[in-house]
């Protein structure tokens, strides 16, 4: 049973998502904003806005992600490693990797292995995720998905996209979570607009939950939690500022 008594413990939970092809400069840093205030720990941006939102997210402990060989992994091997290294150029320090879907569902492996393992190369120290899109994937190929991961040496395994024709589900997070056997751990993205489907994805395994509905969420827990909430927010607050007034005392 996952506990979510404190908006704070819900909040760092969620990826806090716009990746959408219409989205603007705009929508972008409207994001980080709303990452501000409701107390998201990531972002996820396209590519092309990452230096800007780390820019704008500069006096925050808020890392920033990009995705890469998104959103169907069918790219070079060669293609994908120079989106993660300049995607960590921009001061990306999360990187969400499309597996190579196609190669998987042909058999190959071993390749999809060497094309995670090269990104992971490329670069060092930053947090990996692996969409595998269940969606696409009999249970079998959702297994073996798994164990590549895993042989890769990756943090996470990730159900979807969000771009796909299904999204995350519980059976699948459930899956997941007892294929990897705590090596590594699990992300639920796509189609999570609810506090009701968060809530249940988190029970099922999910360690983290990714969403472009991430304010809605959040906006449904306080009205139905509004004491808690106002507590949680004086300790979002507080733990901002704690954090300020850190970073001051190291520069000084």
């Amino acid at each position: 049973m996952v506990s979510l008594d404190w908006m704070a413990e819900l909040s760092a939970r969620i990826d806090h998502t716009l990746l959408r092809p219409d989205a603007t400069r705009t929508d972008v840093l409207r994001l980080c904003e709303e990452a501000k205030h409701y107390g998201f720990l990531v972002v996820f941006v396209p590519p092309c806005y990452v230096r800007e939102a780390v820019s704008k997210l500069a006096e925050t402990s808020i890392r920033v992600g990009a995705p890469v060989g998104f959103p169907h992994g069918c790219q070079t091997t060669g293609t994908k490693v120079a989106e993660a290294e300049e995607a960590v150029g921009c001061g990306a320090t999360v990187l969400d990797m499309v597996l190579n879907i196609s190669r998987l569902k042909s058999g190959d492996a071993e390749a999809v292995r060497e094309d995670i393992a090269d990104v992971m190369a490329a670069t060092p120290g930053i947090e990996h995720k692996v969409i595998i899109e269940t969606c696409y994937l009999t249970r079998q190929e959702k297994l073996t998905a798994c164990r590549v991961v895993l042989d890769a040496g990756a943090d996470y395994v990730k159900t979807s996209t969000g771009f796909g024709p299904a999204g995350a589900t519980v059976e699948d997070v459930r899956l997941l979570k007892g294929a990897v056997a705590g090596r590594a751990k699990i992300k639920a993205s796509g189609g999570i607009r609810t506090l009701q489907s968060a809530v249940a994805l988190l029970e099922a395994g999910a360690d983290r939950i990714g969403s472009s509905a991430s304010v809605q969420i959040m906006q449904e827990w306080l009205a139905v939690r509004p004491t808690e909430a106002a507590r949680a927010q004086s300790r979002v607050a507080n733990l901002a500022g704690s954090r300020k007034l850190t970073r001051r005392n190291a520069k000084g």
